[in-house]
């Protein structure tokens, strides 16, 4: 079975962590956490800022790795390295559908991706996430923008 590894962006504020609706593809319409594939001689981290970029036209502060995922798709083996990262400014929705920030009593609400079930446990456990400091009011596309995956 094929491996692809990829970065995520566990994007926190306030005890709340920014959760992105996919916008294409076959998993269009669940929930994830931004980030992609690492390309040929990047770094995880430097993965992860192009990445972010690409798809929320954003910087990001990327801090420590904070879970690794490991899991099997129908079609391949998904290995996730998610890093705690903190925006840098604003951002927009170029590739996804919506975003929301998520505290521990709203992250559930949404139709995750399964392979992201156990960072969200981890993510309570370590007390990144926390209850009651958001609402589950939808993010604003900050520019209106929306870009593809070519």
């Amino acid at each position: 079975m094929k491996t692809v590894e990829v970065v995520a962006a566990v994007i926190e504020r306030d005890g709340s962590v920014l959760a992105t609706q996919r916008g294409y593809g076959e998993f269009k319409g669940r929930w994830e956490f931004p980030g992609g594939k690492i390309e040929p001689g990047e770094s995880p981290e430097e993965a992860l800022t192009r990445e972010i970029r690409e798809e929320l036209k954003a910087e990001v502060a990327v801090g420590r790795l904070v879970y690794t995922v490991d899991y099997d798709y129908p079609s391949f083996h998904l290995h996730m390295l998610c890093f705690l990262c903190h925006l840098v400014g604003g951002y927009a929705l170029l590739e996804h559908e919506a975003a929301r920030w998520l505290d521990a009593a709203t992250i559930g609400s949404v139709d995750w991706l399964p392979a992201d079930f156990g960072l969200i446990r981890s993510l309570k456990a370590q007390g990144i996430v926390r209850e009651g400091v958001t609402s589950m009011r939808p993010c604003r596309r900050r520019f209106g923008l929306r870009g593809h995956r070519g």
